[in-house]
């Protein structure tokens, strides 16, 4: 399930001190999201990033890294919940 207003994406631009970023190359990396994963409201998950079957992400939260099987994330950027902080 994905919530309203996510923005899912498999690339961002190069950065290159001095250059125009118009002028630079994207960076691409697959981006995937297993069976079974809840993603909250306005939720970013960004180019590179494997989200785990069964894993939660929390509304608002910034994903820039992998979400493993079962996983409770959430924040900006977003990190794993302890087992205390998921109700």
């Amino acid at each position: 399930m994905i919530g309203p207003s996510c923005y899912i994406t498999d690339h961002d631009h190069s950065t290159q001190p001095g250059e125009p970023l118009s002028l630079l190359p994207l960076v691409e990396a697959p981006t995937s999201i297993g069976d079974n994963v809840w993603v909250g409201a306005n939720v970013t998950i960004l180019r590179g990033v494997r989200i785990g079957r069964d894993a939660v992400v929390g509304a608002g939260s910034v994903v820039t890294r992998d979400v493993g099987e079962g996983e409770r994330f959430a924040g900006v950027p977003a990190r794993r919940l302890s087992s205390s902080q998921v109700r």
